[in-house]
């Protein structure tokens, strides 16, 4: 935190420096071409991806329209340059409304005074409960609640030969990313079944009028079961090697830099 001399902010624990929360999912498709799926474009996309080596991004998804996940969009420009190739870019529609607003000078390029260096994107609308296919991934937009905004998680399954999720599935998937919520409507919750991955908003132990609290998230992971929690979004009142042991069996931090092992084949 800008200002802040606490404990957690003083910290040399590298698990308590925390960028903006994103997500990026890599994986080869079924003709082995690397592929790489971002969640979000918060404002250190630069950083993290410099600091992660990554040289492409296939595709976008937006959880919500807020600063915090969507002001790097410009800096995407790069793997438009990378790749030689425009980036599908995936959100609901008042996410994609904002990203219009906030980013004229890509979507509306020719109004732009000088022909400059932005970036290339295909904008695609998704709707709540309603799956799409990615690159032989099925993406299920999960309705979720933000206070009172209605944002979206995603449900991630590997497809079978026929397109279906896949009966058996290597670890992480099924896994489903909810992050910025503090509440789950009631027809979302069976999107939330039989994942082996959760990452879940938690941002602090006092509750908060838009994220989850410590308690709140614990029994949401209870009530998930999944095989294996992440807990992310922290601020400053988090600190890693206090908390990380405390949490119960299959839950943890998650922290910048971490990595889950991923493949999308089907457990023989």
């Amino acid at each position: 935190m800008i200002g802040c001399e606490c404990q957690v902010c003083r910290s040399a624990d590298p698990r308590n420096r925390r960028l903006r929360t994103s997500g990026l999912l890599e994986f080869n498709d079924a003709i082995g071409h690397r592929r790489a799926i971002l969640i979000d474009a918060g404002p250190d996309l630069r950083q993290q991806a410099l600091r992660h080596g990554l040289t492409r991004c296939d595709a976008i998804l937006f959880t919500h329209g807020h600063v915090d996940h969507t002001w790097g969009l410009d800096e995407v420009r790069r793997f438009n340059a990378t790749m030689r190739a425009p980036i599908p870019i995936y959100a609901d529609r008042p996410t994609m409304e904002h990203l219009h607003a906030a980013y004229r000078h890509i979507f509306q390029r020719e109004r732009n005074v000088n022909d400059s260096f932005v970036a290339t994107l295909i904008p695609t609308l998704i709707d709540p409960q309603r799956p799409i296919e990615i690159f032989g991934v099925q993406v299920m937009p999960v309705p979720l609640l933000h206070g009172s905004l209605p944002v979206l998680g995603f449900r991630f399954d590997a497809l079978d030969s026929t397109l279906k999720p896949a009966v058996c599935q290597h670890t992480p998937f099924p896994f489903a990313w909810c992050t910025d919520c503090n509440g789950i409507p009631p027809e979302s919750w069976p999107l939330l079944t039989g994942l082996n991955t959760l990452v879940l908003d938690m941002l602090r132990y006092r509750r908060h009028p838009t994220h989850y609290s410590l308690d709140e998230s614990l029994r949401v992971a209870e009530q998930v079961g999944a095989g294996q929690t992440w807990l992310v979004h922290m601020t400053h009142d988090i600190e890693h090697a206090d908390l990380e042991p405390r949490l119960p069996e299959g839950v943890h931090l998650a922290w910048d830099t971490a990595e889950l092992p991923c493949s999308l084949g089907a457990a023989p």
